[in-house]
Parts: C-alpha cells; sequence; structure tokens
C-alpha cells in the first residue's frame, strides 16, 4: 500500500512543564492457519469478534445484505451497526440489532465510559472491493484488529465459518470490517480523563491565579500557548485491516501551586502515518505551568483503552512526585505509570518530545524518531 494506516484510535501528547525522568478472498489453499485467540485477548477485541460473526450469518438474509452495502457506500468512514440493523424487519435484522445493542453498552463499560449509544460500526476494508462487492460477490466480515503483527486475519462468511486471510495481503473479496467509532470514543474518554484527573488534584478544574512572574494586568489580557501548526508520525507497519487512528494527548507539568497537573487534549485528525497534518492545535497552556518547560509524549489508542484505568494508574505515579524548585521532566513517569500490555498494542507509546518552552518555534523532532512537530508560541488575547 502507498500509505501504510497509524493504529486505531488515539495518540496522547503529553506536555509536561516538568518531565526529566527519565478483497479478499480467502487464502487459496493451503489456506493460512488462524492465529491463536490470545489467553487474555481484550474485552473489546473479543465482543468486536462476535459481533464480526454475528453479522456475517446475519448476511445471508438479501436484506440485511443490500442494506449493508448501500449504508457503507453512503459512509465510506464506517456506518453504525445497530442503527443500521434497527431498520430493518424480520427476525435476523432484530436478532443483529439486539446484539449489537448489547455489545455498544459492553464495549462502553469495557472502555470506562457510560452509555453511549451506538459506538460500533462497520466499513468497507478498502475501497477497491467495492466493484466486486456490487457485482454480487459474497462478502466475509472481520474485525479491525488491534495486533498489527499478526499472520493471519480472523474473517467469517454466512455460514458463521471462521476463516483465515493473509494479514500482509490486501484480499480481492469484499471484506467487512467491524471497528468502533473512535471518535465518539475518544471525545467521551478525555473528557473522563479530565474529570478524573481533576478529582484526584492533578488538573485543576479552573485556571489558576497568575504567577509572581506574569504580571496581573498581562494575565488579565489573556495567555501564551503553544501552538501546533504541523505534525507527522511515521510508522510504516500497518496491515490492510487496520483502521484509521484517533488521537488524544496527556499535556502535564507543575502547575502553579507546585503540584503536578495533567490536561488532556483530544487529535482526532491525527489519523494516518506519513501524512503531514495542519491542525493550528493548542498544545499547552502557559498560564498553568510554574515553569517554563514542557514535556510531550504521545500515544494512541487502539480500541481497549479504559480511560479510567489510565487515569487511575497516570495519578497514582504523579501524585508521588513533588515540586522541587526546579524543572523535573516526567516523561519516563507517565510512560512507566502504563500496564505492560500498552507497551504491545492497546494505546502505545508512539512519541515523545522534550523540554518544549513557551518560546520553542519550528520543527521539532521527537526523541524515539517516530514523528516530528512544527510549533510557534502563540498568544490568545482576550475578548
Amino acid at each position: 500500500m502507498s500509505q501504510s494506516r497509524l493504529r486505531r484510535a488515539v495518540v496522547a501528547l503529553t506536555a509536561l512543564p516538568l518531565l526529566a525522568l527519565g478483497a479478499g478472498q480467502a487464502v487459496a489453499a493451503p489456506t493460512p492457519a488462524l492465529t491463536p485467540a490470545p489467553a487474555a485477548a481484550s474485552k473489546v477485541t473479543a465482543i468486536e469478534d462476535e459481533v464480526a460473526r454475528t453479522l456475517a450469518a446475519s448476511l445471508a438474509d438479501p436484506a440485511l445484505r443490500e442494506r449493508l452495502r448501500t449504508a457503507t457506500a453512503a459512509a465510506p468512514a464506517g456506518a453504525e451497526l445497530t442503527p443500521l440493523a434497527a431498520g430493518l424487519s424480520g427476525a435476523t435484522a432484530r436478532g443483529l440489532a439486539a446484539t449489537t445493542a448489547r455489545a455498544d453498552r459492553a464495549v462502553a463499560t469495557a472502555k470506562g465510559l457510560g452509555d453511549l449509544g451506538p459506538l460500533l460500526r462497520v466499513q468497507l476494508a478498502d475501497p477497491s472491493m467495492r466493484a466486486a462487492l456490487d457485482a454480487g460477490a459474497a462478502p466475509l466480515v472481520a474485525t479491525a484488529g488491534t495486533d498489527e503483527h499478526a499472520r493471519t486475519v480472523r474473517a467469517y462468511d454466512t455460514a458463521g465459518r471462521a476463516r483465515g486471510l493473509d494479514a500482509a495481503t490486501l484480499p480481492t473479496r469484499p471484506v467487512y470490517l467491524v471497528d468502533i467509532d473512535t471518535a465518539k470514543a475518544l471525545a467521551a474518554g478525555t473528557d473522563l480523563l479530565q474529570r478524573e484527573l481533576t478529582a484526584r488534584g492533578i488538573a485543576p478544574a479552573a485556571p489558576q491565579a497568575p504567577s509572581a512572574q506574569a504580571p496581573t494586568a498581562q494575565a488579565a489580557a489573556g495567555w501564551w500557548g503553544t501552538k501546533i501548526t504541523s505534525v507527522e508520525v511515521n510508522d510504516d507497519e500497518e496491515p490492510w485491516f487496520k483502521g484509521a487512528a484517533e488521537m488524544f494527548s496527556l499535556v502535564s507539568g507543575f502547575g502553579l501551586d507546585g503540584k503536578v497537573r495533567v490536561d488532556s487534549v483530544a487529535m482526532p485528525y491525527l489519523q494516518y502515518d506519513g501524512t503531514v497534518y495542519y491542525p493550528n492545535q493548542i498544545l499547552v497552556n502557559w498560564s498553568n505551568y510554574k515553569y517554563n518547560l514542557a514535556d510531550v509524549v504521545l500515544m494512541e489508542d487502539d480500541g481497549d483503552t479504559n480511560y479510567l484505568a489510565l487515569a487511575q494508574a497516570v495519578a497514582a505515579v504523579l501524585l508521588t512526585i513533588a515540586d522541587q524548585g526546579a524543572y523535573i521532566p516526567l516523561v519516563n513517569a507517565v510512560l512507566a505509570a502504563l500496564p505492560s500490555s500498552w507497551w504491545t498494542d492497546d494505546p502505545d507509546y508512539v512519541e515523545s518530545w522534550y523540554t518544549l518552552a513557551r518560546t520553542s518555534t519550528g520543527r521539532l523532532n521527537g526523541a524515539r524518531g517516530n514523528g516530528w512537530m512544527t510549533v510557534e508560541p502563540y498568544w490568545v488575547s482576550q475578548l
């Protein structure tokens, strides 16, 4: 593929003023052996797989099959699965609607979120499969899996049988992918993350009084921020079955009260590697920080992120760090707080930037060599 896909769901930029710590056609005979499911498969992955199997069997119903074909043509990025099934009559459609509605709630619970309504969606794995689908080719159904290193992809046919697809080769037989609406989950997740961090005392809910270094008159007129003018992530090992990423950031450092502060910043536009984005997004509000330095940790959510657990893990580590009257990098502390499974293919560590200052300008290469961003100081004037 000319452009590989970044993982699903979320990148986290963590700006910290003090971070010194350190189609498809099933492969012909011989069919690839299915990669065994991990003994401790993630809850979200297991839910998606069950929905994929149920949807595949449901496509034996001609009306449902046609509805899915037209819905995915109208919404190439993904059609919500529960409303799609609920819009049809018949026992098959009703059964699918009930299954997906339960799955929507189960996914939200697994991610530490409340009921968000429809979360699961379905899309064609690649636009090149549309012609075969329109010509009547029988589709398979798989999930936008989280394991980018898998050799095979588990897909299901209309009889509910599992088929092994080569993960390295785009199928010629049409394949539908069941995925999460990560934009919706990201918005709810970063909101929950901010609330939980605030409740734990490391993300003040309201702006603090200006520091001695910032005159009151100036503070009343606005504040200085760091704006991202362009950003790119380099990761060229994404197979065909991976969907677009949804990113978020954790901006942290010592607040004006000397306590560690963490702010979450959603970056829903940062979806694919090898692509330069021009968001003009404020990353850091310097009026919230005691020191003129910040560090950034970039991460992404592959669908299984539990935002409540993430907030608890980060808070537990950062609350043990005290202000020592000087810049203290927190990147390593944040990374140390992540469960070991998150270093595989869940919310992945993607990149980090150290010692971002209020005056930083131009291109900043990440410490890991996996991304870069250009920034500039930006004065936010009071209305």
